[in-house]
C-alpha cells in the first residue's frame, strides 16, 4: 500500500473527526431537522446577518455603536451553531464522508458562497477606500466600521453553503438514522 501524503493523511483525518463529531451531535435537536424547520433558523440567521451589517454601519454614525455587536454575537453562535447540527454540517463536510449526490450540492453551495463572500466584501473595501480618500484617513470610527463591515460580510459568505443546503434539502427520512425519534 503506498503511503499517504501530507494532504491525504490531513483529509483522513478530518473525516474520521466528522464522522466521530456527527455521531456525537446526530441525536441532537431531532424536532429541528425538518426542513421548515431548518428554513427558521436560516431566516433567522440571515436577520441576524442584516443586524450585524446594521451595527456596522451604526458604527460609523456613533461611537457607542460597538456595543451593540455583543448581542449580534450572542443572536449569531446559538443559532448557528443550531443550524449546524440539525443540518449535519454538510456545508463544511469532507468529501470522503459524502456520496456523489451530496457532494454535487455541497460544491455548487461552496461556489454560490464563494460568489457571495467576493460581491459582499468589495462594499466595505470600496467604503474604506472612497471613505479613507475623502476623509483623508480623519475619520475615528471609518477602521472599526469597515473592519465590521468586512467581518460580516465574510461572515455571511462563509455561512452561505450551510444556509443554501439546509434550506434546500428536503426532509430527512424518517426511517432513516438521519431523523432519530424522539425518546418516548
Amino acid at each position: 500500500m503506498p503511503e499517504l501524503n501530507l494532504v491525504e493523511r490531513y483529509q483522513a483525518h478530518r473525516a474520521r473527526r466528522f464522522l466521530a463529531n456527527s455521531e456525537k451531535w446526530r441525536h441532537m435537536l431531532p424536532g429541528w431537522r425538518t426542513r421548515h424547520r431548518r428554513r427558521i433558523l436560516v431566516i433567522a440567521l440571515a436577520a441576524t446577518f442584516a443586524f450585524m451589517l446594521t451595527v456596522g454601519v451604526l458604527c460609523h454614525f456613533f461611537e457607542r455603536g460597538p456595543l451593540l455587536w455583543l448581542p449580534a454575537c450572542l443572536l449569531f453562535f446559538p443559532i448557528w451553531t443550531s443550524l449546524q447540527i440539525v443540518s449535519g454540517r454538510l456545508g463544511d463536510a469532507p468529501s470522503g464522508t459524502l456520496d456523489e449526490w451530496e457532494v454535487q450540492q455541497q460544491n455548487a453551495a461552496r461556489s454560490t458562497g464563494l460568489s457571495i463572500t467576493q460581491s459582499l466584501v468589495m462594499i466595505p473595501v470600496i467604503y474604506l477606500i472612497v471613505g479613507s480618500v475623502a476623509t483623508e484617513g480623519s475619520h475615528t470610527t471609518m477602521a472599526y466600521t469597515g473592519g465590521l463591515l468586512t467581518l460580516t460580510t465574510l461572515m455571511i459568505g462563509g455561512c452561505s453553503p450551510a444556509m443554501i443546503l439546509a434550506w434546500s434539502r428536503p426532509d430527512p427520512d424518517p426511517e432513516s438514522d438521519e431523523f432519530p425519534m424522539e425518546a418516548a
